[in-house]
């Protein structure tokens, strides 16, 4: 009996082909009769159409003592319209294959819908009768008042959430929007019914002070008839969206704890105001910020996590709050992350150390090489949807900035050196204004906080 040899045939191994030249895309502009300005972009192979809709109904025109009517508003816009019930309006968007989401931030409401682009034309009839003729109905508006009032004491529970609410009252004055939470309280939630939601939508939503981004392969698609025979058909008064308020914060060195008894972490959120995108900064305090916190190997994790082993990661980040083309916007500037409850104090020395030795050595060229690695050179992946291109849109548009910001912002972090990212990132971190937020046991954390002296030490419940 003869033995038959097995043979296996390999084949070759597949090579990485030559990298092509990418920009981040320009949209095309354009105006619905009804002054709905558009925002187009032709992406081939995207089947899935990403739209999204801003409309003016920023935070700061709630009504007083109605913090949160814009979140449910937004939430309630595809519960009910004249034409459907929540359960068919919700119905229909799945024959489509669609999904349709709404929130509320401070520059306004954003409406996001994605469609396969088969579909497109269904999806985009439901999304202008959601925006042209919400119900509103009573029993809807309970439900949602309900929910919200359930999702509070989460947050409250959530030490990161905490951290930042405690943030945002110490930094802004009691007056402004911004030191109270983006979707309202227990006390102005409950305030909220359907004739106040109605009341909001009336004054705020409107084409002439809308925006509306289309991105996906349009392949076939005679777009214009399409937004006109159905977005177009969304009617309203003529009007200028509301001027955007100046933030103001004081970011004098100080730290609140916010008491956790028997936590046996810390949350920590450090941070302050600065310069936003409209800042010729911007670019540069990015690639700063980055290097002291925006990955595993940047300068705090390589402190805090891999040789003391306080935390399983600190991140640095810019985070605009409002942004305005008159100069008037501002960006949070922060660093956070948590830590266990008996290294709180070794672990602020050290963060304050690190932000310390920055600006007496600054970066190397080689943090400087792979910052811009990371943000640049990966950037073609992040945008590989449809819905990520329309999301940058969408931000561009509420922080009233080119269409170009985006393209513009790669080449300039390209260009930047390392002497200026330090330079940004030295004067988004002045030790001696920040503000320390600490979510954890007050009793542990204390006095070997106030031995540091970085600021004076408030406890708060």
């Amino acid at each position: 009996m003869s033995a038959t040899a097995d043979t296996m045939t390999f084949h070759p191994q597949p090579q990485a082909g030559e990298p092509k030249p990418w920009a981040f895309p320009a949209p095309q502009r354009g105006t619905l009769a009804n002054g709905l300005t558009l925002l187009t972009s032709h992406r081939p192979g995207q089947q899935v159409v990403a739209v999204e809709v801003l409309l003016a109904a920023p935070l700061a025109a709630e009504p007083e003592g109605l913090d949160g009517v814009g979140t449910i508003m937004a939430r309630a816009l595809s519960e009910g319209t004249d034409q459907h019930s929540a359960e068919e309006f919700a119905a229909e968007l799945e024959r489509c294959g669609a999904t349709l989401d709404a929130h509320a931030d401070h520059p306004g409401v954003r409406v996001s819908l994605e469609v396969p682009a088969s579909r497109l034309d269904k999806a985009l009839d439901l999304l202008a009768e959601a925006l042209r003729s919400p119900a509103f109905p009573d029993d809807e508006i309970k439900r949602l008042v309900a929910n919200r009032l359930d999702e509070i004491p989460h947050e409250l529970a959530n030490p990161g959430r905490r951290a930042a609410m405690a943030l945002s009252k110490e930094l802004f004055p009691a007056e402004a929007r911004h030191s109270r939470p983006r979707q309202g309280t227990e006390e102005t939630v409950r305030r909220i019914d359907a004739d106040a939601v109605r009341a909001f939508y009336t004054a705020h939503v409107r084409p002439a002070t809308a925006t509306a981004v289309v991105v996906g392969d349009l392949t076939g698609i005679e777009l214009p008839v399409l937004l006109e025979s159905t977005l177009g058909r969304w009617t309203g008064t003529k009007a200028e969206p509301a001027a955007r308020p100046a933030i103001v914060a004081d970011d004098t060195a100080r730290v609140v704890i916010v008491d956790r008894p028997g936590s046996v972490q810390t949350q920590l959120l450090i941070g302050r105001t600065g310069p936003d995108r409209q800042d010729p900064v911007w670019a540069a305090q990015v690639l700063g910020t980055y290097c002291l916190g925006g990955t595993l190997t940047s300068r705090l994790d390589r402190v805090l996590r891999e040789e003391k082993g306080y935390t399983y990661g600190v991140r640095a980040f810019g985070q605009v709050l409002l942004s305005s083309a008159d100069g008037t916007g501002a960006a949070l500037l922060a660093v956070s992350g948590s830590v266990a409850t008996e290294v709180t104090g070794p672990a602020l020395a050290d963060a304050w150390r690190v932000i310390r030795e920055l600006g007496e050595g600054g970066l190397t060229d080689t943090e400087r090489d792979v910052a811009v690695q990371n943000l640049v050179g990966v950037a073609p992946l992040r945008y590989e949807t449809a819905a990520a291109v329309a999301s940058t849109f969408a931000d561009q548009v509420e922080q009233e900035l080119p269409d170009d910001f985006q393209a513009a912002l790669y080449a300039r972090l390209t260009e930047t050196g390392t002497v200026e990212a330090t330079a940004a990132v030295v004067s988004a971190f002045p030790l001696d204004r920040l503000v320390v937020i600490l979510v954890g046991d007050a009793a542990a954390i204390a006095d070997p906080v106030r031995e540091l002296g970085i600021g004076p030490v408030s406890v708060v419940s």
